[in-house]
């Protein structure tokens, strides 16, 4: 089997595992507020409160591990990196279906992420094995797995709730991802070679000197926190919009519809994304699909109607939908093969910061301001988050140029 084979092997091994990694993990994501409510007579305050701290808390831990993940992946592979992920959070979640209370739901959704950041490593295995020409394409074409479940696990988590409660959809979502981590078993991980005189290893310093010296890789790796701060506001208090716009009936399923909209958005245009992206430019395209997100987000202010929602959730699916895979494009053509897991590593960290921010920022900006202002604050840090690339790109031509 060539190199060229073996790629497109472990692509599509690995575009299924993202599939079942990103169906399982969204399968619950429209209905954790639902279930902190089953657990006791609270406020409407209290939960969305909690909504967001339960939500946010899982990537702590990924905050602080991805960079030391993404190091052992460099020095060591990342295929048995990709089963102890999958591995820890199949059982982590497991654990997640027998809580009781508020304190054991959060105590066990922390230790899950402990393991998490699958997706983001898979991206890393991919990209040490893809040209840096055509990394866009390939890179978007793997996140089209995770997007397909996405799109498909809140509506199937929605059904599988209604039908069967929240406990028994914990445990499907655990088996689901048992089953990625098996599937990553059947890979073969190589690297490209490596230009001549090019370093084998790198030290964290000098993987820290190399992004710092490169303004504009910097840059795209700060504002990862504020695009990650933007989306994941919304997500904890999405079902208690719907209930708002839609009512009580079949809301856990009415939820994942809502999720399942920007999906579907995300998986017709991500891999189209990458393509432009390589042909054009990794930051031209990133600067464009930011300020195109934040235009869209805005009208969520003053939705009134649940198909509202709904097709404004799916504009913002094309429009955020190139954002990861662009980003990680641009970061395989500035990092040498050797430190990519770590730079990786970096960016998976102030994303999860943001994970951390957003969801805990949208419940309390909901319960003080309302729902609307949550949008309105989405809208605008990804319109900053827009001036910030074109400023920097301006100022550092030389670094923006697209060279793939």
């Amino acid at each position: 089997m060539t190199q060229q084979e073996r790629t497109k092997h472990n692509l599509w091994i690995l575009w299924f595992a993202n599939f079942f990694v990103a169906g399982s993990m969204t399968m619950v994501l429209p209905f954790i507020s639902l279930y902190i409510e089953s657990m006791g007579n609270f406020s409407e305050t209290y939960v969305e409160h909690w909504s967001g701290i339960t939500f946010g808390i899982t990537f702590v831990s990924a905050f602080l591990f991805s960079p030391i993940w993404g190091k052992i992946g460099d020095r060591y592979g990342r295929k048995k990196i990709l089963i102890i992920s999958g591995l820890g959070m199949g059982l982590s979640i497991l654990f997640i279906s027998f809580a009781e209370s508020v304190w054991e739901l959060l105590l066990f959704r922390f230790f899950m992420v402990f393991f998490s950041g699958f997706i983001p490593m898979s991206q890393a295995f991919i990209s040490t094995q893809t040209p840096k020409e055509i990394a866009g394409r390939i890179l978007g074409t793997l996140q089209t797995g995770s997007i397909t479940g996405t799109l498909l696990g809140p509506m199937v988590g929605g059904v599988l709730a209604d039908a069967f409660g929240y406990s028994a959809t914990f445990k499907w979502t655990s088996f689901f991802i048992f089953f990625s981590a098996l599937l990553v078993m059947a890979t073969k991980e190589f690297r490209i070679e490596m230009k001549q005189g090019e370093q084998s290893h790198y030290s964290s310093k000098e993987v820290i000197l190399h992004i710092i010296k490169n303004p504009v890789m910097l840059t795209v790796l700060l504002i990862s926190t504020l695009v990650q701060i933007a989306h994941f506001s919304i997500q904890p208090i999405l079902s208690l919009f719907v209930a708002k716009l839609h009512g009580p009936v079949n809301i856990a399923f009415y939820s994942g519809i809502a999720f399942s909209a920007a999906g579907l958005g995300n998986l017709l245009m991500s891999r189209n994304w990458g393509k432009i992206a390589d042909k054009h430019g990794y930051i031209k395209v990133l600067v464009i699909l930011l300020f195109f997100s934040g235009i869209v987000y805005l009208p969520g202010a003053a939705v009134t109607e649940y198909w509202q929602l709904v097709v404004i959730r799916f504009i913002l699916g094309v429009a955020i939908g190139g954002i990861i895979p662009v980003r990680i494009a641009y970061i395989r053509q500035e990092a040498p093969i050797a430190m990519q897991g770590e730079v990786l590593g970096y960016n998976n960290s102030l994303r999860f910061l943001g994970n951390i921010i957003g969801p805990m920022m949208g419940g309390f900006i909901s319960g003080y301001l309302g729902f609307s202002a949550v949008f309105i604050s989405t809208s605008a840090l990804l319109l900053i988050s827009g001036v910030i690339l074109l400023i920097s790109m301006h100022k550092h031509l030389k670094l923006a140029k697209h060279t793939a």
